[in-house]
């Protein structure tokens, strides 16, 4: 990583909405710059040839003898059942202010 490289921790800070002391900003100013170098090291590796995955293990829908599709309700079926709806969508309580 470029020595020139400075991470700005307060915009950081004020993105996570976190308040930082002046200590907290050193101690992670410090650490985001190594895991910045740690990316740098992982960027130079030769992934030629090797095909991109979301899980180090492959994954499968494991589907039991029997599964399958079922009949589905029309979109104005589920919208009547909704204790309420708008453009098609449910209608849920706000959880987050």
């Amino acid at each position: 990583m470029s020595e020139k490289t400075e991470i700005d921790i307060n915009y950081v800070a004020e993105l996570a909405r976190i308040e930082l002391s002046e200590t907290d900003k050193e101690k992670l100013s410090g650490q985001l710059k190594d895991i910045l170098v740690y990316f740098e090291k992982l960027n130079q590796v030769d992934v030629t040839g090797i095909e991109p995955m979301a899980h180090a293990h492959k994954v499968q829908n494991i589907w039991r003898e029997g599964d399958q599709a079922g009949p589905v309700f029309s979109q104005s079926v589920l919208n009547k059942m909704a204790p309420e709806s708008r453009d098609n969508q449910v209608v849920v309580p706000k959880v987050v202010e």
